[in-house]
């Protein structure tokens, strides 16, 4: 079993900061990415922050300068510091790591339990 948990979600007010954390455990060989996607009531689920495997973090538009994904490898766990918070970033967000459990796996997709953000004041 592989389990994805998430810490550190909250109520920020505007122009402040939040730092999550994602940590996964369990039958784990080999983690190719890892990640944070968000979503709000009624909208499909977006991809906030990738890290690849020997790549480059990729953000989408709306986050660059103010969030910064990054991993501990030794610990499976990922973190996305999160600056100048604005009231459109309020949504769950949601860890997701693709990995492979054991030589001959396929890499799979596997989600945390998600965590509110709330950006209000």
């Amino acid at each position: 079993q592989v389990q994805l948990v998430e810490s550190g979600g909250g109520l920020v007010q505007p122009g402040g900061s939040l730092r999550l954390s994602c940590a996964a455990s369990g039958n784990i060989l080999s983690i190719y990415t890892m990640g944070w996607y968000r979503q709000v009531p009624g909208n499909q689920r977006e991809l906030v922050a990738v890290n690849i495997k020997g790549g480059t973090p990729r953000y989408v538009d709306s986050v660059k300068g103010r969030f910064t994904i990054s991993t501990d490898n030794a610990k499976n766990t990922v973190y996305l510091q999160m600056n100048s918070l604005k009231a459109e970033d309020t949504a769950v967000y949601y860890c997701n790591a693709n990995l492979m459990r054991y030589s001959g796996d396929s890499v799979r997709a596997y989600w945390g339990q998600g965590t509110q953000v709330t950006v209000s004041s």
